[in-house]
């Protein structure tokens, strides 16, 4: 039988264990707005420059928009990317998944995959 205290649970459980749920998930968040912002200058075939210029702002500091890694990212600078692109900002909030199993009844179709 296992010991390790790690079986059987979630991968967020992990993380959180281990102090790391919320550093990855605002990297995961990053990466996405990151990939979000690249595809949009591709979709209106803007330059990083023109990009910069219309932002009123440094090249470098686009740069720390397109950084991944970078989590510092403040909603007025990413407001102003959007709207320099022509696009807008949508944002919301989920609910975490409920911990223990529904007060109501299912008829279960048997095991279901997650993907958190």
């Amino acid at each position: 039988m296992s010991k390790n205290k790690h079986v059987g649970s979630s991968f967020d459980d992990f993380l959180e264990s281990e102090g790391l749920l919320q550093e990855s998930a605002s990297l995961a968040v990053k990466r996405v707005i990151a990939w979000q912002v690249a595809e949009a200058m591709k979709a209106v075939n803007i330059s990083k420059a023109t990009l910069a210029k219309r932002m009123h702002t440094s090249r470098s500091q686009l740069d720390r928009v397109l950084d991944e890694a970078d989590t510092g990212l403040t909603l007025d600078t990413l407001s102003r990317t959007a709207t320099a692109l022509g696009y807008r900002i949508k944002v919301d909030l989920v609910a975490p998944k409920a911990a223990g199993p529904s007060t109501r009844k299912k008829k279960s179709a048997g095991p279901k995959n997650h993907v958190a």
